[in-house]
């Protein structure tokens, strides 16, 4: 992956164009390249790039001048809270609307929610983020622009959960990432329901007369989490990785404007860090869910003792 994009990045264009003014000499320009080292070959910069990366260098930025590490770990904590938000929002959201539709497949309130849900997967997040400004921020007045607000502390951790401005400039762009992820959440939600309903055990809980919340907290909703656990916790990495329409439409300072912002000024360390960090963050939610995996399904604690 590091390879691919190390080279990619350096045919796309020429890093030093971006630091030196057009009107510059030659021998200040010939000086800046060798400065960042890109006078050497592109081999010879990977190789230095994989002797720095073992021991968790991964390079200067050339535009901010600090280790790209540094950087994507500083706005980290914004995509992440962002991030969190929305898979939150998409759960609380979609997963009793779901639940509701499988139960009720042929209600009129069914045909509404998923009728919901093709628009939610339908619409563009980078239009639904522009309209969401035109109608809550300039129309109304109710929500502010862009930015991340003022942000609070408590118990050392910083973040604009904390702070009621901080909530306000989180809502629109929580919720403008997160109506994908309510879609789709509705339709596996709605799609377990089915097929767990028609299971042997839940009309055995009937035919002993449990109420229809039991059946659905204890015997339902245990059995429907292992598929939706599974593709959220892919999607979360995703809404990390990739939240970087939002990012840009609604100026949050994470890690996706910080990408969008390196791409433009081929500012290839934090290119190639991001991508790095990416890949490890993937491999650790995938961990986790085969962690949490033991929780919820019984028959792998059980080959687990085995």
């Amino acid at each position: 992956m590091s390879l691919i994009v190390f080279f990619m990045i350096n045919f796309v264009g020429d890093p030093v164009d971006m630091l030196v003014n057009p009107e510059s000499l030659p021998e200040e320009i010939e000086r800046v390249r060798k400065d960042f080292g890109l006078d050497q070959p592109v081999y010879v910069q990977y190789w230095k790039f994989l002797q720095g990366a073992i021991t968790g260098n991964l390079g200067n930025s050339f535009i901010f001048g600090r280790p790209a590490l540094a950087l994507i770990v500083e706005r980290f904590p914004a995509t992440l809270e962002l991030a969190t938000c929305a898979l939150i929002i998409a759960i609380v959201v979609g997963l009793p609307l779901g639940i509701f539709a499988g139960l009720n497949p042929k209600s009129f309130g069914t045909r509404i929610i998923m009728s919901g849900s093709v628009l939610g997967i339908s619409i563009p997040t980078f239009w639904l983020g522009l309209m969401m400004i035109i109608v809550f921020s300039v129309f109304l007045g109710w929500l502010p622009v862009s930015g991340r607000g003022e942000i609070g502390s408590f118990l050392g951790i910083r973040s604009s959960l904390f702070t009621f401005d901080g909530l306000l400039h989180l809502l629109m762009p929580a919720t403008n990432l997160a109506l994908f992820k309510i879609a789709m959440v509705i339709r596996l939600a709605r799609a377990g329901t089915e097929e767990v309903m028609s299971y042997d055990f839940i009309k055995f809980a009937r035919a002993r007369g449990l109420p229809s919340q039991r059946i659905v907290r204890f015997h339902l909703l245990p059995n429907i989490l292992i598929p939706i656990i599974t593709v959220l916790a892919i999607e979360f990495g995703t809404l990390i990785a990739f939240a970087t329409v939002t990012e840009t439409i609604f100026a949050w300072p994470g890690l996706g404007k910080l990408v969008i912002d390196a791409i433009v000024n081929l500012d290839r360390p934090i290119v190639v860090a991001y991508l790095m960090f990416v890949v490890t963050l993937f491999l650790i939610l995938n961990l986790i869910v085969d962690i949490m995996y033991a929780f919820l399904d019984p028959r792998v604690r059980v080959q687990g003792e085995n």
